[in-house]
């Protein structure tokens, strides 16, 4: 018996494809397969998406798709761990960083300000210093 591939990052090269898939919401399966690739539970896209962990264990049990609001939050997470592993070249390293404490981000975990288009956009823009070799 083979192995089960492991999820592919979506391609973030195809804006229209990214905006349609928005649009329509991915669904509960998408948002499984992208945790047990990059490690977050339940409870972390629960606090992420600012829904019940409940009611994403409903949308599982009546196999219903995001809204565009939660799965534009989805997106950009998965989007922001894709260049993290970029940046970093090996996954296990960058999941790593984003479980540390960061001086430059205020002394909070990367992945706790993963609740807020501020806090993301403020990921992002250490992972472009990290990447440029600018450390705070």
């Amino acid at each position: 018996m083979s192995e089960p591939k492991p999820y592919k990052f979506i391609d973030d090269d195809d804006e229209v494809n990214l905006a349609n898939m928005v649009s329509e919401g991915v669904s509960v399966y998408h948002l499984t397969k992208l945790s047990d690739r990059i490690h977050l539970t339940l409870q972390e896209w629960a606090e992420y998406l600012h829904l019940s962990e409940r009611t994403i264990q409903r949308y599982k049990k009546e196999n219903k798709s995001f809204n565009p609001i939660h799965t534009d939050r989805i997106v950009v997470i998965e989007l922001l761990y894709k260049k993290g592993v970029q940046v970093f070249g090996i996954e296990e390293n960058f999941y790593a960083w984003m479980d540390t404490k960061s001086i430059a981000l205020g002394g909070v975990k990367p992945k706790d300000l993963l609740d807020t288009s501020f806090g993301i956009t403020m990921v992002y823009d250490e992972l472009g210093r990290i990447e440029h070799g600018i450390f705070a």
